[in-house]
């Protein structure tokens, strides 16, 4: 299995790129963020002409969360279940060969201390939360997405100057460790405990991916019956040097299931 994240920051501004990049990749799965866009104006047929099936978890203008995938899609479900975050399309969870796979989109946070930053350290202490009401460690589960937390000093550039900072700072640390507790590893870490690549690179800092200026925060965490069957993580720096590319880029893991 070929799955892979990506947040598209707009599927429909970013619907070329994201074409081009199926047809010569064929992933199996694709978990995507940022699609910014209602379930009845998505895109649906372009993915459909693929082979591709969907499942939807939309919003206008913000947000948004998806799975395309060439495998029977089953047991869809999105947000938490509950009333704390009703309208916030950022979860959407499915069965695909016999795997939980689980796709977020992690809120940002935007300032230290902000009512943002507030809801990110509950955002996160919920999903913790929801991974102990519906998985096991012991079955085979996949979160992945954009989780907007460089976790460590090698996953952004100037990771001294960044330390404190929405992104890459000890509350978001903890509140991570709290959720991999759960039985997660990190698929790229695991393979490549030294490596220093990134997924994010901000517009607004000029030349940034030549100058490699960026975040590793778009991750693939698997549970303890996948971490033998991961054979290779892949980032796809090319992809980000296209024209009126995502500011992210395509992360992956490739299974042997």
């Amino acid at each position: 299995m070929k799955i892979c994240t990506y947040n598209a920051a707009s599927v429909r501004a970013r619907l070329p790129r994201l074409l081009e990049w199926l047809d010569e990749n064929e992933p199996d799965v694709v978990a995507i963020q940022e699609t910014k866009v209602e379930n009845d104006k998505f895109p649906v047929e372009e993915f459909e002409a693929r082979g591709y099936e969907l499942a939807l978890n939309g919003q206008k203008s913000w947000n948004g969360v998806c799975f395309l995938s060439r495998l029977p899609i089953d047991n869809v479900q999105i947000g938490f279940g509950d009333e704390l975050m009703p309208q916030d399309a950022r979860v959407i969870s499915a069965t695909i060969s016999g795997i939980e796979i689980i796709n977020t989109y992690v809120p940002n946070g935007n300032t230290v201390g902000s009512d943002k930053w507030v809801y990110k350290m509950a955002w996160l202490e919920r999903f913790a939360r929801l991974l102990r009401e519906r998985y096991s460690p012991q079955a085979p589960v996949i979160w992945l997405g954009d989780i907007n937390i460089a976790p460590t000093g090698i996953d952004v550039y100037e990771s001294d100057r960044k330390l404190g900072m929405v992104g890459h700072h000890p509350d978001e640390f903890s509140r991570l460790d709290r959720i991999v507790d759960f039985g997660l590893t990190d698929t790229y870490r695991h393979l490549y405990p030294t490596e220093v690549e990134y997924t994010f690179w901000d517009f607004t800092v000029p030349r940034a991916v030549d100058r490699k200026l960026g975040w590793r925060i778009d991750h693939i965490y698997v549970t303890e019956p996948l971490v033998g069957l991961v054979k290779d993580v892949e980032i796809d720096l090319a992809a980000r040097k296209l024209e009126k590319p995502s500011d992210h880029t395509f992360v992956t893991a490739r299974l042997d299931l």
